[in-house]
Parts: structure tokens; C-alpha cells; sequence
């Protein structure tokens, strides 16, 4: 097969390591980056040996699939016009800014039969993938995701910053509707939510506790499960994925003794990895792992505890 055409929207400190990904696949062609910043532009196009724009409506109609790495609120408009020429899109994390904009471009990319991913990282973590849920849904969540100030990413709230890829991830492992959300937060560097912590009940019975901080003096991406006789510790940072349950013996009178099994993941490159499940998507014909639908539903979960945060 030919090389697809891609290109990389938006090379700042995130959407530089997409164009570095795409020009080590050999299935690939970097044929250009494109950044309002022709400095930055230029600097990531010399490395790949591409070329360097500044407005990406010059690629329009030249290329098979593109990383839409712009700022937040940018992200309907740019997906939207590739989508529109006919080009397969993978947009951060959120996928835009209102759940109608994500309705917009799930239904355009269905009627073009275009692979629309959304750049939810964390569900490419090896220890992540490692987890096996098919004997049990859990039953309670917790999950805690904490990093220092990083003014980057301060054009968002800290649910939409951080939070949003837990629950992207609780979302999947449930499997269930919402039937309730409560929330609160609380600013301390910046005029939004900067600590917040939400109880999301789903219908099934299953509750989650989900917490983020972008103020802390650590880093912390832990989340821990537990289903039907059965504790699950998922660390994130240190890929490690650990396993208590219980076995047939007794440690008390009556009371199961408790086992314990434990898998550290080498460092993978995630980034990598999720740009090849897009490039094998639209090869393939099947929808992503974290399909433009499965973005929304993050999205939607997400602004119903903004909401509830502001109110």
C-alpha cells in the first residue's frame, strides 16, 4: 500500500511529538506541519525534512489524515474542514468545546465514512491494557490524577484538563448510564476550577469517585477498582498493575486468606502506539478505540460537572 499523506495541525509541545511519530511510521508520509507560529513551524519541519505552513487550509484536499493539536477551542473548526475534504481526523483531547460541535463532526465523519479518534492517551498506558475486566464489572472507582501548575494548559478547567481522561476511562470500564453526578472544586491559581473532585453513580449500581488537581507538589495517576471479590490498583506513571483476590485458604476462622499479584509495564511509547491504532483504523475500516462517540460521551460527562462546579 501507499504511504498515507498526513499532516500535523498545531506543533507546540504536544503536536510536535505527533509529527515525530508519523514521520518514524513507515506507513506514513509527514508531508507537512502547520502552526500560526511560522518559527515553530519551521523549526519541526526542518527535523522531518517536511514543509512548514501556517495556515492549514492550504492542505485541504491533500492529504489522507492529519493530528488536530491546536487549542481547545479551535478544534471544531480545523476537524471540521478536514473532514469536510475528505480527510481522517485525530483531534486532542476534548474533542471540542460543546457536545453539539462533537455531534457535528461524529456525524460527518459517519456520512464520509471517515475514522474520527479523539487523543485520549491514557487508554494506550500498557498497564492499562493489561487489565482484564472480563470476568467482572467494577463495582466502585477511584481514581486520583494530581500534577504541579503547568501553565500550558490553564485555558481549560482541571476537568477538562485532567480529570477528563479518567473519566473517559471510568465511562468505558462501566459500561452504564449516568444516573447521577455531584461535584465540587475550588480555585487557587487561576479564575477556574483548579482542584475538583466528582461521584459519578451509574445506573448499573456502580459508583466512581474521580479526582484531579493541577496544583499539587506531586505527580499522581492512580486508579483503583473494585469488583466482585476482587481489588485492583492501576498506577498510570509507573505502569504498574496490581491484583489482590482471594484464595481458597483461610487466614482467620471464616475469613478467605487474601492474594496478591503484581505486573510492572516497561515504558512504552503511548503516543506512538495510539497514532498507529489511528493509521491501522483507517486502513482497516473499523472505528477506533476511542471512537469520536466515546469523546463526546467524555466530553458530555465532563461539562455536566463543570456545570455543576460553576453552579
Amino acid at each position: 500500500m501507499k504511504p498515507l499523506k498526513c499532516a500535523v495541525v498545531g506543533v507546540g509541545y504536544l503536536g510536535k511529538f505527533h509529527a515525530q511519530k508519523y514521520a518514524a511510521l513507515p506507513e506514513c508520509d509527514l508531508v507537512a506541519v502547520v502552526d500560526s507560529d511560522p518559527e515553530k513551524a519551521q523549526a519541526v519541519a526542518a527535523q522531518h525534512h517536511t514543509q512548514a505552513l501556517t495556515d492549514y487550509r492550504a492542505l485541504l484536499g491533500r492529504v489522507d489524515a492529519v493530528s488536530v493539536v491546536v487549542p481547545t477551542r479551535l478544534h471544531f473548526a480545523v476537524a471540521r474542514d478536514f473532514l469536510m475534504a475528505g480527510a481522517h481526523v485525530l483531534v486532542e483531547k476534548p474533542i471540542t468545546v460543546t457536545v453539539e460541535e462533537a455531534d457535528e463532526l461524529i456525524q460527518i465523519a459517519r456520512q464520509r465514512d471517515l475514522r474520527l479518534m479523539v487523543g485520549h492517551l491514557e487508554r494506550f498506558n500498557a498497564a492499562l491494557l493489561g487489565l482484564d475486566l472480563s470476568r467482572g464489572k467494577p463495582l466502585f472507582i477511584e481514581s486520583h490524577r494530581l500534577a504541579p501548575f503547568n501553565p500550558r494548559a490553564n485555558d481549560v478547567s482541571v476537568v477538562l484538563d485532567l480529570m477528563i481522561h479518567d473519566i473517559d476511562i471510568i465511562l468505558d470500564m462501566a459500561d452504564s448510564e449516568v444516573e447521577r453526578i455531584d461535584a465540587k472544586g475550588v480555585k487557587v491559581l487561576t479564575s477556574d476550577t483548579d482542584i475538583a473532585n466528582a461521584r459519578i453513580t451509574f445506573k448499573s449500581g456502580c459508583v466512581a469517585n474521580v479526582t484531579a488537581s493541577r496544583v499539587s507538589l506531586k505527580v499522581e495517576r492512580k486508579m483503583r477498582l473494585f469488583l466482585p471479590h476482587c481489588y485492583v490498583s492501576v498506577d498510570f506513571q509507573n505502569r504498574v498493575l496490581a491484583r489482590h483476590y482471594m484464595g481458597e485458604k483461610e487466614m482467620f476462622p471464616g475469613i478467605r486468606e487474601i492474594l496478591s499479584e503484581e505486573s510492572t509495564f516497561e515504558n512504552g511509547d503511548a503516543l506512538l502506539e495510539e497514532i498507529r491504532h489511528f493509521v491501522a483504523c483507517i486502513r482497516g475500516g473499523h472505528e477506533p478505540l476511542v471512537s469520536g462517540q466515546a469523546g463526546r460521551r467524555a466530553l458530555a460527562t465532563a461539562t455536566a460537572i463543570t456545570h455543576l462546579l460553576a453552579a
